[in-house]
């Protein structure tokens, strides 16, 4: 649960203390791992891979208080977002990638090494950049229990909490298709497959206005992402297999794109990082996938349709919190901007 205390220390402090004090802690914590040569101590390494993902540096969430600093426009800041969020998938399928192709030719070592060097240079990028020098944290006092209380916050949290099950079940799945297809190459085409389908949907839906509040966008997207969760569990020939991963990754970006943007109009903005962190926290490693990764194993991997099936109940829980809770996200109509420092009328 790093990232929303990393976030409350940037909502409060600013990027160079939160940003700086995690990037520099999460090298030393891949300098040691590369020390350590993981093979010969899994219990040490396992505690000190813990630590470097606890001090995840909370990239996002600084990007998602920026983003109004940097496009004032509404609508522009929405299609902002999506090009963010398919960048994202962009690291994450050329990421592994590059790490298998490294450590076939250069060994752990070395790919740790270049991970904490690359991640250092990277935050300090980050911090040079013109609107991170110049944006300053708003000086105001936060309720100890911070935006997690504001409704519409649990109510996003909730449904990306459900969309992070289905990622991490559908990377067990995939894992269960190769072994029961005999086509080891599904455990990284699938999430590859999952990936693409989010790089389309994401520039698809940032490039045009959308009617109706944030919460029925919400309702519809998170029905699509259910609905196309759905085909992997009928356990797919491999090329049907990957045709069908697209399916819900083509709501995955639309869905992230419209829960961060609903922010401006659900919290504080004194409080914007820590609420980001929040909904990072519940869709990734953190709650969500982990979730998901857990439950989706504990079914025998000659089953991948079983496996399949917790994926679409994580898509199916998501819709149903959204459901239940979409009164608190109809606050306002979609591209409204949150102009005051305190949390709109039903967030107390």
């Amino acid at each position: 649960m790093g990232p929303p205390l990393w976030g409350r220390l940037l909502d409060r402090h600013g990027h160079r203390l939160a940003i700086g004090l995690t990037s520099l802690a999460s090298t030393a914590a891949f300098l040691a791992l590369a020390s350590l040569h993981p093979a010969d101590y899994p219990a040490l390494a396992a505690v000190v891979a813990e630590a470097a993902g606890l001090r995840t540096p909370p990239l996002e969430a600084a990007l998602r208080v920026l983003w109004p600093h940097v496009v004032d426009d509404p609508q522009h800041r929405r299609a902002a977002l999506a090009l963010d969020a398919c960048a994202q998938k962009i690291v994450f399928i050329g990421g592994p990638l590059l790490v298998l192709g490294l450590d076939a030719l250069t060994g752990t070592v070395l790919v740790l090494t270049g991970t904490a060097a690359i991640g250092l240079a990277g935050a300090g990028l980050f911090l040079s950049a013109p609107p991170t020098r110049t944006w300053q944290p708003l000086p105001t006092r936060t309720h100890w229990l911070g935006p997690i209380r504001v409704p519409g916050l649990r109510a996003l949290a909730g449904a990306l909490f459900g969309a992070g099950i289905t990622l991490g079940a559908l990377n067990v799945v995939a894992l269960a298709a190769g072994e029961r297809h005999h086509a080891d190459y599904l455990s990284t085409l699938i999430p590859a497959a999952l990936a693409v389908g989010s790089l389309t949907g994401g520039p698809l839906y940032g490039r045009r206005t959308w009617p109706g509040s944030p919460a029925r966008q919400l309702l519809f997207i998170g029905g699509g992402f259910l609905i196309g969760s759905l085909p992997m569990h009928a356990d797919p020939a491999p090329a049907l297999a990957n045709a069908a991963a697209v399916l819900p990754g083509l709501f995955l970006a639309p869905l992230l794109v419209t829960g961060f943007h609903a922010l401006d109009v659900l919290v504080a903005k004194h409080t914007l990082a820590e609420a980001s962190a929040w909904l990072i926290a519940c869709l990734g490693l953190g709650l969500g996938q982990a979730a998901g990764t857990a439950l989706a194993g504990l079914v025998p991997s000659t089953l991948p349709a079983a496996a399949a099936g917790v994926a679409a109940g994580g898509a199916a829980l998501g819709l149903l919190l959204l459901l239940a809770t979409r009164r608190h996200l109809a606050l306002a109509p979609a591209g409204a901007e949150r102009k005051s420092a305190e949390p709109l009328a039903g967030s107390k």
